[in-house]
């Protein structure tokens, strides 16, 4: 078994969020991208409902296309208990999404690093709200996915768990087959990081990848994109570009993957300079993926 590539379309996320885009167009085009799979964002749908899920299960099999993960972003960190369990029924719900996608993998995250937020308190809440969640996730043999990442295009603030220690310390807490990694090694670099060091430590409970490429834009710093300004979305410090093109060390993580014997998904988060870009990475990706694998 080796890993397959899917497309998540990075570059449309606002408009596709706000409906300003119309998904089922997406899945239509992204076949022509080269992936083997596409991963979806609950954001992405109008509603949960039938009428709005329906459709776009009918354009994943009418363009033959396999759904390889659920991308979702709970907020476990909410300091109202009304709100923390809401966060969790939401969880559940993306879990239910997922089963009903044809995938088994689940993103999910610890929540935002609101002012105030102290390190004791997001690691108690998130670890529940990750244990209550995996209660559910078990029952419908769904994996989450916890990813070490910066921030959720829709949020105020960054992620409580992007500090390397804080994630690594959730994951201890947390001992369960349906909890896994979703390895980013962009976002270790925007935390402060090395992306290599750590997933020499994560590998043996990472079960997908976001695959992307990052640089900083003329004159910034990597403190600089650690600063908790306040500000929605992703800084505008930090650059996406063509995978293989940045900061990435990309033969030094698919040696360790080939190694490892991992062959989950690995989701490309590109196009946001073109969709030929993503097209590129995508092929970037797969010859990567073939020369390693091949010597493994």
């Amino acid at each position: 078994m080796i890993p397959r590539i899917s497309v998540f379309p990075k570059c449309y996320f606002d408009p596709l969020v706000s409906g300003e885009m119309d998904y089922l167009a997406w899945i239509r085009s992204a076949p022509a991208l080269g992936g083997e799979g596409v991963e979806h964002y609950d954001g992405f749908f109008r509603s949960l409902a039938d009428r709005d899920v329906d459709p776009v299960i009918a354009a994943m099999a009418e363009t033959g296309q396999v759904s390889s993960m659920l991308c979702f972003s709970p907020d476990f960190t909410h300091p109202e208990p009304d709100e923390q369990a809401r966060q969790i029924d939401r969880q559940k719900a993306a879990i239910d999404l997922t089963v009903r996608l044809g995938t088994r993998y689940c993103r999910t995250l610890s929540g935002q690093a609101r002012p105030g937020l102290t390190r004791a308190d997001g690691i108690a809440r998130t670890v529940d709200g990750l244990r209550r969640s995996l209660e559910y996730a078990e029952q419908r043999d769904v994996v989450l996915c916890m990813e070490n990442h910066y921030k959720d295009g829709t949020w105020r603030y960054p992620e409580f768990a992007q500090p390397e220690d804080i994630f690594l310390e959730i994951l201890d807490r947390v001992d369960s087959p349906h909890l896994g990694v979703q390895y980013d090694p962009s976002n270790a670099i925007v935390g402060g990081y090395d992306p290599i060091r750590f997933l020499d430590r994560v590998l043996p409970r990472v079960v997908t990848m976001h695959a992307s490429d990052r640089s900083l834009a003329p004159g910034a710093t990597l403190d600089d994109l650690r600063e908790r300004d306040g500000a929605t979305g992703y800084s505008d410090k930090l650059r996406h570009g063509e995978i293989g093109k940045g900061l990435i060390d990309y033969p030094a993580i698919f040696t360790r993957l080939a190694r490892a014997g991992f062959s989950g998904w690995i989701s490309v988060e590109d196009g946001v300079n073109g969709l030929d870009e993503l097209a590129r990475s995508v092929a970037f990706l797969k010859g990567m993926r073939d020369r390693h694998y091949r010597s493994h």
